[in-house]
């Protein structure tokens, strides 16, 4: 029973770990619980009144929550900048009371500024956040001019004692937190190695196929965090090499899960598909979930005898293809360990780092239009928040601030005010529970105050609508220990944050609206402009005519592919119509094919590996050719044909297997460019033997309906290795127009 229970514990810890790794979204929380705890026992040891000790505690916990600088002198001067910007909006709209309404005037520009001041992140998201809740507060307490003194020394207290904790109490350890998410990776690396055996078992069942793709996904996760962390603990070459081997690890657990579902469709004996479950439990097993013990792993027999079996390229039996893909992922896990423990002995260069881009003061784009439609939406919800109520109607330009956070289309805007509404709504008897429970003891609505402000730190990266509703629980709270709790309040605060949320969604559609579909064409511009440049290099690197880093452009196509991820989200939300999910499913199934292709090549590309070798410069050039067409239809939609061309050999005895793979990935990698092309409505000239062995079906339901293929697709012969995109052999209708 101990047992068991002792299991069930390293499981639940492994969650947690891999939900949050690095445990920084814990970091901060805390920070902010600390910064406020602080700032209370300062104000009241001080005699202060509750009014001051609410600004200090949210200029506490804005500053946790905003000031991200990666550096602790950038952490400080970004501390010193919020407060002074705290500071002059606070004073601006103690000023602006006393002469309405120019406190209306200067909160719609202020809004305006701060969500311009995102472009400048993360120094700008703090600046801009911590001056408009200034600014709010300073209305929702009604400061006057003659009380600014007491009031600016709360804001400076607030920040002072963030600051203290941050750099005192809870100073940040790179080193650790780097640890903490290596062992993150493993957990989820785990989760695709014991998601794998499961399939297996299983016979491939749809939802066991579902838990195989998560547990690839949230793999691909990790290594974007371990990428945003590597750069504070190593210097930028040896954060290039692990970023190099993070990739490796990424490739072949995926190539793991693909090898898995295309075994699990051949008639394997008992025996065979028993021994193969059985290697991948042993090999989840022998992933260490504490790096500090590795490569240990490199010195057991077990991990001996994977590497030998899985190096038996002389023949091919029943199961030995995903043998040989548990070596590979054993043997790439190895190496990455080693550079994260600052062993760079195996390897053969040293990238150059590259320097930062500058970013421009002032421009017009998308996010120079959401603050226009922030500016907007500002003003229309003053207007209707002063009917429903003249005392609270600021309420409902939180809401506006809120939702156009981290927005660039009307979509985004649109579902993030529905979080923002259903959190509220249903945060109204938290509230009024907690409010009743604790009136009239003081000491417990402080407690549950400081708990409620942990969560809304914790959660506000990962749910609106858990965010929203801890932050109405707060608000029941604060009413409570100022006096002033009724039903009708927070009834009122629902009211407000629909209309807050009505007017920014009104301003997003009609104000120099930001289509979803518009800004998806300007992202995968993106992604196509990164993936001819990574393609260029990847030719000039392969044929030995330069040798160039295209690891680093491997990753700049993924982040252009997780944009388009966190665009095409309205379009793949639940209140999205059938047809819109498909398409949005498409374009994301589509681009993820194109980024595992482009990894992969990446990672196995050498310099002069296929020099002089003609089919190299035939993909690539049908490849690059290819995208310009897609550009210019991105552009003007132009209708010129995409060259399909007839199938590229990769098999002759004198490549070897590296070559092989490169030359399969590129192969891959223009199939998948021939299917993102139907997003455009551009077809493609397909030979007589392409005609012969495509297998597509027909689409007889509405535009931009996609219809999915099963795992036989895996099987088919000469593409089995392109299971990881088996959806995107269904034709799409011109739509994005």
């Amino acid at each position: 029973m101990m047992e068991r229970l002792l299991l069930m514990w390293d499981r639940l810890r492994d969650r947690l770990v891999a939900a949050d790794p690095g445990l920084l979204r814990l970091r901060r929380a805390l920070l902010a619980v600390f910064g406020i705890g602080l700032s209370i026992v300062v104000l009241l040891a001080a005699g202060r009144t509750i009014p001051t000790i609410m600004v200090a505690a949210v200029a506490a916990m804005q500053a946790a929550f905003t000031v991200n600088d990666r550096a602790p002198r950038a952490q400080v001067v970004t501390l010193v900048l919020a407060f002074c910007s705290g500071a002059l909006s606070m004073t601006c709209a103690a000023f602006g009371q006393a002469a309405p309404p120019l406190d209306n005037l200067l909160f719609i520009v202020l809004i305006f500024l701060a969500v311009y001041a995102q472009r400048f992140a993360p120094r700008g998201n703090a600046l801009g956040a911590l001056a408009f809740f200034m600014f709010f507060f300073a209305m929702f307490l009604r400061i006057q001019p003659a009380q600014l003194p007491g009031y600016l020394l709360a804001l400076l207290v607030g920040i002072c004692a963030n600051g203290f904790v941050r750099f005192g109490v809870l100073r940040r350890d790179p080193d650790r937190e780097l640890l903490r998410i290596r062992k993150a990776f493993r957990a989820r690396l785990s989760a695709v190695a014991r998601a794998a055996a499961a399939y297996l078992a299983g016979g491939g069942t749809g939802w066991r196929r579902q838990q195989l793709l998560r547990a690839d996904s949230r793999l691909h996760e990790a290594v974007l965090m371990i990428e945003d962390a590597i750069g504070e603990v190593l210097d930028p070459p040896a954060s290039d090499l692990l970023r190099r081997r993070a990739i490796e690890v990424e490739l072949a657990a995926k190539w793991l899960s693909i090898t898995t579902r295309r075994t699990s469709t051949e008639e394997l004996p008992d025996e065979v598909r028993d021994e193969l479950i059985g290697r991948l439990l042993r090999f989840e097993s022998l992933i260490e979930h504490d790096p500090q013990e590795l490569p240990v792993i490199s010195d057991t027999d077990e991990f001996s005898r994977m590497l030998v079996s899985g190096s038996r390229l002389d023949r091919r039996g029943p199961g030995d293809d995903l043998r040989r893909a548990i070596a590979e992922l054993a043997l790439a896990d190895v190496n990455a360990q080693r550079i994260a423990e600052h062993d760079y002995s195996a390897e053969a260069q040293i990238p150059e780092p590259e320097p930062p881009a500058k970013k421009r003061l002032v421009a017009y784009d998308n996010q120079t239009r959401s603050a226009i439609q922030a500016m907007i939406g500002g003003g229309l919800a003053m207007l209707g928040g002063e009917l429903v109520s003249p005392q609270r109607w600021y309420w409902a330009v939180l809401t506006v601030f809120v939702v156009f956070l981290n927005t660039s289309t009307a979509g985004a805007t649109l579902v993030k005010g529905m979080r923002r509404v259903s959190g509220t709504l249903v945060g109204i008897f938290g509230g009024m529970l907690l409010a009743l429970l604790v009136t009239g003891n003081v000491t417990a609505t402080v407690l549950l105050i400081l708990a409620c402000v942990f969560c809304v730190v914790y959660t506000a990266r990962v749910s609106q609508v858990v965010m929203s509703f801890f932050v109405t629980c707060l608000l029941g709270l604060l009413y409570s220990l100022l006096g002033a709790f009724t039903l009708e309040v927070l009834w009122l605060r629902v009211a407000e944050t629909a209309v807050g949320a009505i007017a920014g969604i009104l301003a997003a559609i009609a104000v120099v609206p930001v289509r979803t579909r518009t800004v998806l064409r300007s992202d995968l511009e993106s992604v196509l402009a990164d993936l001819r440049d990574f393609l260029e290099a990847a030719e000039s690197l392969l044929t030995g005519r330069e040798n160039v880093n295209v690891i680093e452009l491997s990753r700049e196509l993924d982040r252009s592919v997780e944009q388009v991820r966190t665009t095409v989200e309205p379009l793949t939300h639940p209140m999205s119509v059938n047809s819109r999910r498909d398409y949005g499913s498409y374009v994301l199934t589509t681009l993820d094919r194109i980024s595992f292709r482009a990894r992969h090549v990446a990672a196995r590309a050498e310099p002069g590996l296929l020099s002089a070798d003609d089919r190299l410069t035939t993909l690539t050039g049908r490849l690059i050719g290819n995208i310009g067409i897609l550009l210019e239809a991105v552009g003007n939609g132009t209708q010129r044909r995409l060259d399909r061309g007839g199938e590229t050999s990769v098999t002759t005895r004198e490549d070897t297997a590296q070559a092989r793979s490169v030359l399969l990935s590129l192969s891959r990698l223009d199939e998948a460019v021939i299917a993102l092309g139907r997003v455009f409505g551009v077809r493609s000239t397909e030979s007589v033997q392409a005609n012969v062995r495509r297998r597509t079906r027909s689409v007889s339901a509405g535009t931009d309906s996609i219809t999915n293929t099963s795992d036989a697709e895996l099987a088919a012969p000469g593409r089995a290795e392109a299971g990881e995109g088996s959806r995107t052999t269904e034709p799409v209708r011109r739509s994005t127009q």
